[in-house]
C-alpha cells in the first residue's frame, strides 16, 4: 500500500481485528481489508467510495460515497443496509458492533444495524466545535454518555492546537463544552461497590500546561461512597514542548489509561488515582488512529509511516515495577487485584494477617476474597477465620468471608464444603440449591456425599457437575431414571459394571432393566457380558424379554457369539416355535449349532427349517418325505444347494414314496436343475419309474432351451405316446416343425414305424425340414396319400414342388397328373429348380403351358425367360424376334446355348446385353471372323476399356480390326463423341502414325463434317501437344502443333495455351495468347516461363499497359533488378507492392530510387492508413540514410503518418544519432532523446531530457554516462531521482563503487536525505549506513543512533559484521531485539564492545540460556569482580538461571560467587546449600553454617554431619550433633556431645528422642562420671521417659538420693493423684449402680 494512502482520512482501525485502507491511483480506487489476526489473508477490492470502515467484530464493511451510505456483509456477499444522508458526513466510526456514529457539520447521528432503521439524531453540535476538525467520537457501554472531540488552531497567534469536546448526556439530553484533546469512558468498580461506575477521563494541553481529569458520570452501587474526582498534571518532555494528546484508550482489564500524543509518546495512568505509571516515546511519527486490543488489554496504533504498533502491559513484571521502581505498594495491590496478576502475594498475605489481628473481619474477608488469582483463598485462611470467635450477636467471620466471595465469584471445593456443613445442619437446603443454580459453588464428590444424606436429587445434580460417574449412575438407579443412565455414561465416556447394575434393576423394574440392556448392546458393544445378562433374565422366566435382548445383542452376527445364537433359537423352538421361525426367516444369525437346531426344528414340526439345517443324507431322506408340508418355492431353492448325487437320491426317494403326490414338484426340481443333474440322468430316473407323463412335462420344459439330440428325440417319443393316449398330436406337430436339434433320420424312421400315428403331418414336417421330400413323396405316393402331396405343395411348402415333381416323374406318375399338380401351384413354385428338374429328365416341353401362363402374368424371372428362349430356339418359333424384344432372359446363358446352334444369334444376344457380355461378343466375332460387325460394335460402344482390350499387341486380330475402323466404321459414323472416344482409344494404344492419319482425315479435310467442330479441333491440337510433349513424333511431323495453331481457329485458345505451358511448349503458348489478344498472360509467359526480361520489356513498351508494366516490375524485382523494377512500377503507377519494394531497396541501398517510388505512392494516396504509415516511415528513413537533413526536417514537420519513433530507433542503432535526435525531438520522445544526447556527449541536455521523460531506465542510462564522464553534479541530479525507488538503489550504488567514486556516492546519498524519499526511506538510510561502514567509519555510529528505526537493520548488521565494527554491531543487535547475538559479540570482542551495565540488561533478554553460562565463564576469566553483580541481576528473574549449573561451572572458584549464592539460597536448592556449606566450613564461619542448616533442609545432612564430626572447632562439631539430632540419629548426637562434654545438648537430645533406653544410658553415664548435678537435671529434662525403679536403683547404689529426691517427690505426687482419681471414679460407678438397682426394684414393686 502506498504511503500516500496512510492518512487519517483513508486509514481506519476500529478494533484489533481489521484495518481498512482506501488507496487511490488515478481514477482507480482500491479498498484494502487487512486481517490483523492473519495478515496473509488481506483482501483488496476495487470499490468506488470516498471512505470505508470495518465493523469492530464482524467482517462487515461500511462505505461512504458523497452522502450515500451502505453496509455490506463481506462473507455473505450481501448488502445489509443503505441510506442517503441529508447532509455530508464529516466523521464516522463504530461505537460498538451494532451501532455506527455519523457526525455531520451540525449534528451527531446513531445508525443501528438491526432491522431497517434509519440514522437517529442524538444531539446538535455546539458552536464551540463548529470550526474544529473532528478527530474522535466515543460513547460509554450503555450509550448514556457521549463525547465528540475536535481540534483547531488557537486564535491568539501562538499556533497552539486547541482541543474542544462536547460531552452529552442522553438521559438529561444536555451538552457541556469542555476544553480537551482526548477522552475516553470506562467501567470501574469502586471500593465497596457491587456495580461498576462509569468514569469519564479526558486530557487537555492548555497554555498553562497539560492535565488529566477523571470524573464519575454514572454512579455504581448507591451504598458505595462517591468516586473521588482526580486532576493531575501531565509531564511534557522539554524537547517536545509543542506536544499535545491526540488519543486516549482505557483498558478495563487493568484499570489503566493509555494516552498517545502528537509526537509519538505514550503515557500510562491508573484510572482510580490518575497516578502516572509509565511514559515513553514509541514512534518518531504521529500516531493518527488507535484502538483498544481487547485480547491483551493493550492498545494498537498506526503512524504515518504505516507501522502498526502494539503497546501492552507485561503481566510478569508490572507489579514488581510498581513495588520497586515506583514504590507504590497500594497501586500494585490494586492493579494485581483488578487484573489478577502475580507478584503481590506477600503484600496481600501480610495485610490480611494485620486486619485479622486487629479485628477488622469485614476488611480481612474482603481482601481475602478479592486477592489476585485467589492467593489467599486457601485452607489456611479458612482455618484462620474458624479460629476467630464471633462476638455475640455478630455474624461469624467465616460466613462473612464466604459472603464476600459469593458477591461476584464462586467458592472453590474446600470453601463449598465448609459452607455446606453449617447450612445443612440448619436445614437450609433451599439456600444451598439456590447457590448451585447460580453456579456459586464448586461441586465435588465430597459435597455430593454430604448432601446425599438429606437430598438424593440435589446430590445427583452435584455428582453430575463434579463428574463423578459411578455415583451419578447409582443415583439414577435409586431414583429409577433408567433412560438417562446410558446417555450419561456415553456422554462422559464412563464404563461401569453393567451386569451388577442390571441385577439390581431387574428386581425393581424388569422392563427398565431390559430396556437398559438393549440400549447397552446397541451402543456399548463388547462391554457387556451378554451371556450373564441373558441368564439373569431367564432365571426370572422372562423368555420374551430375553429374546428381545438377545436379538438386539446378536444383530452383529459375530462368530464368537455362536453359543448365544444357539441358546436364543433353542429357547424359542421349545417355547415359541413361531418366534423361532421368524428369527430364522430373518437370516440375521448364521454361527449357531446347525445340526442341533435342525433336530429341534424337526421336533417342532418345522420340517422346512430342519432341511435347511441337516447336513447328513439319512436325516434329509427322513424329512424329505414331508415335502407336501413344505413350500414348493423353498424346495426348488433348497435343491439348488445340494450335491448332485444327493439331489438325485432325494428325488428317487420322493418318487418311490408317493409318485402321484410328488410328481409335480419332482418335475419342477428336475426342470430347474436339469443342467446340474443332467438330462440323461433325469430321463433315466423318469423311465425307471415308468412316468412317461413326468418325462413329457420335464422334457417339455427344457426342450426349447436344449440342443441335445437325445432330449429332443425323447421328447418327440413322449409327445407321440402322450398324444396317442390323449388323441392330441398338436405338440408333436409343433416340435417336429420348430425343433432344429432332433436326429432327423431316427425321428423319421420312428414316425414311419409308429403304426398308430394316423396323422402324417409330423412326418411331413421332418422330411420337409431335413430335405427328405423325395422319400416323403414316394412314401405318400406309395400309401396313396395324393391328397397330402397336393396339400404339401400347395399350402406347406410350394418351393419343394420341383423335388416333388421329380420324385413323381421318377415314380412313373402320369404327365397330366403332374401338369395338373404344377398348374395348381401356379406362381408359388420356383421356376429355376423346376426347369432344372425337367431338363435333367428331358421333360421340359410339357412345362410350356405353365411357362407361358407365367409370362402372361408379367413374371420377370430370368429362368422363366431362359426356358422360353430355349424352347423357341429348339422349336424355331421366331427366335430372333424374341431375343431382340425380350429384356429378362440371361444373355450369357442363352448366348452360350446359341453358340452351338447359330453364332449370329449368339452375337445378337451378346451385343444386346448392354455391355454385360462385351467380351463374349468380341470372342464370338473373333472366332467367326466377323470384324466389320466388331468394328461397328466397338465404335458405337464408346468404351475405352473395351478398346484397350482389343488394341493390345496380344490381340492377333488387331490389324484387321484397325483397318475396318479406319476404312468403314469411322467414316460412316456421324457421332462426334464416338469419334472422339475412338481417337482417344488410339492415343491410349500409342499408335501415333495411325492417330495422326486418322485425325487429319477427319478434321483437316475441307469436306469433312467435323472440320469446324471445336471439340475435334481441341482434340487434334491436344493430341499433337501431348505427343509433342512426349517427344515421340517422327521428324517429318515436328512443328505440326504450331501448324495446327496457325491453321485452325475454332479451338479454345486460352485453355490450350495453359496446357501448352504445362507441357513446356512456351513459344506455342505465347503465340496463342497473342493470337487471342491476352496481353497480361502473354507477358506472364515471357517473364515467368521464358525468363526473357529484355524481350518482355520490349513487349511491355509496345503494349504500354499498366498491368503489363506491373507484371514486368514484379519479375524484375524478383530478379533483384531493383532500379529497373522501381522504374517499371513508376511507369505502371502501381504502388501495391510497396512493402517488397521498400525491403528490396533497403537491402540494395537504392534510397534515391526508392524516394521516387514513395513520392509516386504518396501522390496516388494509395492504400489503408497502415499502408500509408509504412510508406511515410520508409520516406523518413530514406531521407535519413542519404543525409538529407533539410528534406527530413521539412517532411517530419509536415502532416505525415510515419512511425517516427521506429525510424529514430533504427537511426540510433545504425549510429545516425543526429538524425535520431531530430526525430525523437520532433515527437517529444524524451527517454530515447536522452539516450541519443548521451551518445552525442551533450550531458546537460540529456539530463533535461531524462527529467522530462522521468523513466527509471532513462535516469539510469544518463547517470552511468555522467559518471563515466565524471560529470558528478549532473550524475547527482540523476541519482536523486533514482534513490527513492527501492529496486534501483543497489544498482545506483554499484555504478559509483565499480569506478571508485566513494566520496561522490556518499555525498549524493547524504544530499538525498533532505528530499522527499517516497517509499524507499528505509532503503536510503540502510544503504547510507552500509556506505559509512565501508568507507567512512567515523560517521557510522552517529548515523545509526539517529536513524536506526528507519533502516533495514539486518542488512546493516551483515555489513558491520563483515567490516568488524563491533560497537556498531552490538548497537544494531540490541535495537533489532537480537539480545543473544549482541551478548555474544560483546563477549567475543570485549575490548571494543563490552560495557557491564548494558551487558547485564542484554542477558535478561537472551532467549538462548547457553549464552548466560558463556557469560559466567567470560566474567570469570575477564571481569571476576563484576561476576556477583551479574549473577545477582540474572537471579532476580525467576527461571532464567539454572543455579545448579552455575555451581558446577564455578566449582573451583566458588568464593567468587558467595554473595550470589547467599542471595539465591532462599530457593533451598541442594547444590547451592552444599556449595555454601563448603564455603562456610572452609572459612570456619559456624554462625552462618548453623543458620543455614537450621533454615534450609535440601542437602545431605548425614554427609555434612560426618564431615563436621571430625572438625577441630567445637562449634562445628556441635552443628554436627544438631544435624544428627534433626535426622533422628539421637545416639550419635549424644555420643558426640558427650565427647565434647556438652551435657545440656545430651539431655535435650535424649528428651527429644523419647527413647527410655537412651535416657537411662545417659543417666548411667552421668553416674559413672560423677556428674551429680547433670544427673538431677537429666531427671527433670527427661522426666516422662525415665522409669522410677531405675532412678531409685541408681541413686541408692551410688548414694545420690538427694539428687534424685525432687524426681521421686514428683513421681509420688503423680501416682497419688492417679489413685485418688480412680478411687473417686469407682465410688461414682458404685453409686450409679446402686441407684439403678433401687429404681428397678421400685418399678418391679
Amino acid at each position: 500500500i502506498r504511503q500516500e494512502a496512510i492518512t487519517f482520512a483513508n486509514c481506519t482501525m476500529q478494533s484489533e481485528k481489521y484495518i481498512t485502507v482506501r488507496e487511490q491511483a488515478g481514477e482507480q480506487v482500491m479498498i484494502h481489508m487487512i486481517d490483523l489476526q492473519n495478515p496473509q489473508k488481506t483482501e483488496k477490492k476495487p470499490i468506488t467510495a470516498d471512505a470505508a470502515i470495518m465493523n469492530p467484530m464482524a467482517k462487515i464493511l461500511a462505505l461512504r460515497a458523497g452522502q450515500a451510505l451502505q453496509i455490506f456483509n463481506i462473507d455473505l456477499k450481501s448488502k445489509m443496509k443503505a441510506y442517503n444522508m441529508p447532509e455530508a458526513v464529516v466523521y464516522w466510526c463504530w461505537i460498538n458492533e451494532r451501532t455506527m456514529a455519523l457526525v455531520t457539520a451540525g449534528s451527531v447521528y446513531h445508525w443501528s444495524m438491526e432491522g431497517s432503521s434509519e440514522p437517529v439524531k442524538m444531539f446538535d453540535r455546539l458552536p464551540a466545535l463548529q470550526a474544529s476538525q473532528i478527530i474522535n467520537y466515543k460513547s460509554d457501554a450503555n450509550e448514556k454518555w457521549m463525547v465528540l472531540i475536535g481540534i483547531s488552531q488557537a486564535q491568539d497567534g501562538s499556533n497552539r492546537i486547541v482541543g474542544n469536546m462536547q460531552l452529552y448526556s442522553a438521559e438529561k439530553q444536555q451538552s457541556q463544552s469542555i476544553e480537551g484533546h482526548a477522552a475516553g469512558f470506562c467501567q470501574f468498580t469502586c471500593q465497596g461497590a457491587s456495580e461498576p461506575s462509569t468514569l469519564f477521563a479526558f486530557a487537555n494541553k492548555g497554555a498553562a500546561g497539560a492535565k488529566l481529569h477523571v470524573i464519575e458520570v454514572v454512579k455504581g452501587s448507591a451504598a458505595a461512597g462517591p468516586f473521588q474526582k482526580r486532576a493531575v498534571d501531565i509531564t511534557i518532555p522539554a524537547d517536545a514542548a509543542a506536544d499535545f494528546p491526540v488519543a486516549m484508550q482505557v483498558s478495563d482489564k487493568y484499570g489503566i489509561i493509555f494516552m498517545v500524543t502528537k509526537f509519538g509518546y505514550v503515557y500510562v495512568f491508573d484510572v482510580e488515582t490518575a497516578a502516572l505509571i509509565f511514559f515513553n516515546r514509541i514512534s518518531p511519527e504521529t500516531i493518527f488512529t488507535t484502538c483498544v486490543n481487547k485480547q491483551t488489554g493493550g492498545i494498537l496504533g498506526i503512524n504515518r509511516l504505516g507501522s502498526v504498533l502494539h503497546v501492552q502491559v507485561d503481566d510478569t513484571s508490572i507489579i514488581n515495577y510498581l513495588q520497586g521502581k515506583l514504590n507504590n505498594i497500594d497501586l500494585a495491590m490494586k492493579i494485581a487485584a483488578r487484573a489478577k496478576l502475580p507478584g503481590a502475594e506477600n503484600l496481600y498475605s501480610a495485610n490480611f494477617d494485620q486486619l485479622l489481628r486487629s479485628g477488622q473481619y469485614q476488611e480481612a474477608a474482603q481482601m481475602a476474597a478479592k486477592s489476585p488469582n485467589g492467593v489467599l483463598r486457601t485452607p489456611n485462611t479458612i482455618s484462620k477465620f474458624k479460629s476467630v470467635t464471633a462476638q455475640p450477636g455478630q455474624q461469624s467471620p467465616l460466613l462473612i468471608y464466604f459472603s464476600k466471595i459469593l458477591e461476584d465469584s464462586k467458592l472453590n471445593a474446600i470453601e463449598t464444603i465448609e459452607l455446606a456443613r453449617p447450612v445443612l445442619q440448619q436445614g437450609k437446603q433451599a439456600l444451598l440449591k439456590k447457590w448451585l443454580e447460580e453456579n456459586k459453588l464448586e461441586c465435588s464428590e465430597d459435597l455430593g456425599d454430604l448432601v446425599k444424606q438429606v437430598d438424593s436429587n440435589m446430590a445427583l445434580s452435584i455428582y453430575l457437575r463434579a463428574n463423578v460417574p459411578a455415583k451419578v449412575i447409582h443415583c439414577f438407579v435409586e431414583t429409577q431414571q433408567y433412560d438417562k443412565i446410558l446417555v450419561y455414561a456415553n456422554k462422559v465416556g464412563y464404563s461401569p459394571e453393567w451386569t451388577q447394575i442390571l441385577q439390581n434393576m431387574v428386581v425393581l423394574n424388569p422392563e427398565g432393566a431390559v430396556h437398559l440392556a438393549q440400549m447397552l448392546v446397541n451402543q456399548e458393544s463388547g462391554k457387556l457380558d451378554l451371556e450373564a445378562v441373558a441368564e439373569l433374565f431367564l432365571q426370572r422366566n422372562m423368555v420374551q424379554q430375553t429374546t428381545s435382548f438377545l436379538l438386539d445383542a446378536l444383530k452383529g452376527n459375530k462368530p464368537e457369539e455362536a453359543g448365544l445364537q444357539t441358546k436364543l433359537l433353542e429357547i424359542n423352538l421349545r417355547a415359541a416355535p413361531q418366534v423361532a421361525e421368524a428369527i430364522l426367516s430373518n437370516g440375521m444369525l448364521t454361527h449357531y449349532d446347525r445340526p442341533h437346531v435342525g433336530k429341534l426344528c424337526e421336533r417342532a414340526g418345522l420340517y422346512q427349517r430342519a432341511l435347511e439345517h441337516y447336513t447328513e443324507l439319512p436325516d434329509l431322506k427322513r424329512v424329505i418325505v414331508y415335502s407336501g408340508q413344505m413350500q414348493s418355492e423353498f424346495l426348488l431353492e433348497w435343491f439348488g444347494n445340494l450335491d448332485v448325487t444327493w439331489a438325485v437320491e432325494l428325488l428317487k426317494e420322493m418318487m418311490a414314496k408317493d409318485l402321484r403326490a410328488n410328481l409335480q414338484i419332482c418335475v419342477q426340481i428336475a426342470t430347474k436343475y436339469s443342467e446340474f443333474m443332467t438330462p440323461t440322468t433325469l430321463i433315466k430316473l423318469f423311465e425307471e419309474h415308468k412316468s412317461m407323463e413326468g418325462l413329457y412335462y420335464y422334457l417339455g420344459a427344457i426342450v426349447n432351451f436344449s440342443q441335445d439330440e437325445t432330449v429332443h428325440y425323447k421328447y418327440i417319443v413322449a409327445c407321440t405316446k402322450v398324444g396317442i393316449m390323449k388323441n392330441d398330436f398338436k405338440e408333436l406337430e409343433r416340435i417336429t416343425r420348430e425343433s432344429q436339434y432332433y436326429p432327423a433320420e431316427k425321428v423319421k424312421d420312428y414316425l414311419k414305424a409308429e403304426t398308430k400315428l394316423v396323422d402324417p403331418r409330423p412326418l411331413i414336417n421332418v422330411c420337409d425340414k431335413h430335405d427328405m421330400v423325395e422319400e416323403l413323396t414316394q412314401y405318400l405316393y406309395g400309401k396313396s396319400m395324393i391328397k397330402y402331396i397336393e396339400v404339401y405343395v400347395q399350402k406347406v411348402n410350394p418351393f419343394r414342388t420341383p423335388q416333388v415333381v421329380g420324385a413323381l416323374i421318377d415314380a412313373g406318375c402320369e404327365e397330366s397328373q403332374i401338369r395338373s399338380l404344377v398348374m395348381s401351384v401356379r406362381n408359388m413354385c420356383p421356376v429355376e429348380p423346376l426347369v432344372a428338374a425337367c431338363v435333367k429328365r428331358n421333360r421340359l416341353r410339357f412345362l410350356l403351358p405353365w411357362l407361358e401362363a407365367r409370362l402372361d402374368e408379367g413374371e420377370q424371372d430370368p429362368a422363366l425367360h431362359n426356358a422360353l428362349a430355349m424352347i423357341y430356339i429348339d422349336t424355331n418359333q421366331s427366335p430372333e424376334k424374341f431375343l431382340e424384344q425380350d429384356k429378362y432372359y440371361d444373355h450369357k446363358v442363352v448366348g452360350a446355348y446359341c453358340e452351338k446352334r447359330d453364332p449370329h444369334l449368339a452375337f445378337v444376344v451378346y451385343s444386346s446385353a448392354g455391355g454385360k457380355c462385351d467380351e463374349e461378343a468380341i470372342q464370338v466375332t473373333n472366332d467367326n471372323a466377323l470384324f466389320k460387325a466388331q468394328a461397328k460394335f466397338l465404335v458405337e460402344r464408346q468404351d475405352l476399356d473395351l478398346w484397350g482390350k482389343v488394341l493390345t499387341d496380344e490381340n492377333e486380330h488387331k490389324r484387321a480390326l484397325v483397318d475396318q475402323v479406319v476404312s468403314t466404321a469411322l467414316p460412316q459414323c456421324k457421332n462426334s463423341e464416338a469419334v472422339a472416344c475412338t481417337v482417344k482409344a488410339f492415343m491410349t494404344a500409342n499408335l501415333p502414325n495411325e492417330l495422326i492419319e486418322l485425325l487429319e482425315k477427319i478434321v483437316l479435310r475441307a469436306d469433312s463434317e467435323f472440320a469446324a467442330n471445336k471439340n475435334l479441333q481441341n482434340l487434334l491440337i491436344l493430341t499433337a501437344v501431348q505427343v509433342a510433349g512426349a517427344g515421340d513424333l517422327p521428324e517429318e511431323h515436328k512443328g505440326r502443333v504450331m501448324e495446327y495453331i496457325n491453321r485452325l481457329d475454332k479451338f479454345d485458345g486460352l485453355d490450350i495455351a495453359a496446357i501448352c505451358v504445362s507441357e513446356n511448349l512456351f513459344e506455342e503458348a505465347f503465340v496463342i495468347y497473342k493470337k487471342f489478344d491476352d496481353k497480361p498472360k502473354a507477358i506472364g509467359v515471357l517473364v515467368e516461363n521464358l525468363a526473357d526480361l529484355e524481350r518482355a520489356k520490349d513487349y511491355a513498351t509496345a503494349c504500354n499497359l499498366d498491368t503489363v508494366w506491373s507484371s514486368l516490375a514484379k519479375a524484375q524485382l524478383e530478379a533483384s533488378k531493383v532500379t529497373d523494377a522501381i522504374d517499371s512500377y513508376v511507369k505502371a503507377n502501381d504502388p501495391s507492392e510497396y512493402a517488397r519494394v521498400i525491403d528490396a531497396a533497403h537491402d540494395a541501398g537504392e534510397y534515391h530510387s526508392l524516394i521516387n517510388f514513395l513520392q509516386m505512392a504518396r501522390k496516388k494516396d494509395f492504400g489503408t492508413q497502415e499502408a500509408r504509415s509504412v510508406i511515410d516511415t520508409a520516406m523518413v528513413l530514406s531521407y535519413a540514410q542519404i543525409g538529407a537533413m533539410s528534406e527530413l526536417e521539412e517532411f517530419v514537420s509536415s502532416p505525415n503518418l510515419a512511425n517516427i519513433e521506429e525510424v529514430g530507433e533504427k537511426c540510433a542503432d545504425d549510429g545516425m544519432f543526429e538524425a535520431a535526435r531530430m526525430l525523437f525531438s520532433s515527437i517529444s520522445k524524451h527517454d530515447k532523446l536522452a539516450s541519443c544526447l548521451v551518445r552525442l556527449e551533450k550531458y546537460s541536455d540529456a539530463v533535461e531530457a531524462a527529467r522530462k521523460a522521468n523513466f527509471t531506465r532513462t535516469w539510469k542510462e544518463v547517470l552511468i554516462a555522467c559518471v563515466k564522464a565524471e560529470e558528478f553534479r549532473l550524475a547527482q541530479m540523476c541519482g536523486l531521482h533514482l534513490m527513492h525507488i527501492p529496486d534501483e538503489i543497489e544498482e545506483l550504488i554499484k555504478v559509483y563503487e565499480r569506478r571508485g567514486y566513494f566520496e561522490q556516492l556518499i555525498s549524493m546519498m547524504e544530499s538525498g536525505l533532505g528530499v522527499e524519499m517516497g517509499g524507499n526511506t528505509a532503503g536510503i538510510y540502510t544503504e547510507l549506513a552500509i556506505l559509512y561502514a565501508k568507507y567512512k567509519v567515523e560517521k557510522l555510529m552517529e548515523h545509526l543512533k539517529l536513524f536506526f528505526s528507519r533502516m533495514n537493520i539486518p542488512r546493516v548488521i551483515r555489513e558491520c559484521e563483515r567490516h568488524e565494527h563491533w560497537t556498531a554491531l552490538c548497537f544494531l543487535y540490541v535495537h533489532n531485539d537480537e539480545a543473544d547475538n549482541a551478548a555474544l559479540t560483546m563477549m567475543n570482542h570485549a575490548d571494543e564492545a563490552w560495557e557491564h551495565v548494558q551487558f547485564k540488561e542484554l542477558l535478561l533478554k537472551c532467549a538462548n540460556p547457553e549464552n548466560l553460562y558463556k557469560a559466567v565463564s567470560f566474567y570469570t576469566e575477564q571481569h571476576p569482580l563484576e561476576l556477583n553483580d551479574l549473577l545477582c541481576s540474572l537471579a532476580k528473574k525467576d527461571g532464567l538461571l539454572d543455579h545448579s549449573r552455575v555451581v558446577v561451572l564455578m566449582k573451583r572458584k566458588m568464593a567468587l560467587i558467595k554473595v550470589y549464592l547467599e542471595q539465591v539460597q532462599v530457593k533451598d536448592m541442594k547444590s547451592i546449600n552444599e556449595a555454601l556449606h563448603s564455603l562456610y566450613i572452609e572459612e570456619e564461619d559456624y554462625t552462618k553454617l548453623q543458620h543455614s542448616v537450621n533454615t534450609y533442609t535440601n542437602f545431605d545432612a548425614i554427609e555434612l554431619a560426618a564431615q563436621l564430626e571430625k572438625h577441630e572447632l567445637l562449634e562445628m562439631r556441635r552443628v554436627a550433633g544438631a544435624l544428627y539430632k534433626v535426622n533422628k540419629r539421637y545416639s550419635q548426637s549424644v555420643e558426640l556431645a558427650k565427647k565434647d562434654k556438652l551435657y545440656k545438648d545430651c539431655m535435650m537430645t535424649a528428651a527429644t528422642s523419647a527413647d527410655s533406653e537412651l535416657v537411662e544410658a545417659l543417666l548411667r553415664y552421668f553416674v559413672e562420671v560423677e556428674a551429680k548435678e547433670c544427673f538431677a537435671a537429666a531427671l527433670f529434662t527427661c522426666y516422662e521417659h525415665v522409669r522410677p525403679d531405675v532412678v531409685l536403683e541408681l541413686s541408692w547404689r551410688h548414694n545420690i538420693m538427694d539428687y534424685a529426691m525432687p524426681y521421686l517427690i514428683q513421681v509420688t505426687r503423680q501416682y497419688t493423684s492417679k489413685v485418688d482419681q480412680l478411687s473417686a471414679e469407682s465410688d461414682k460407678h458404685k453409686e450409679a449402680e446402686k441407684k439403678a438397682q433401687e429404681a428397678n426394684e421400685q418399678q418391679a414393686g
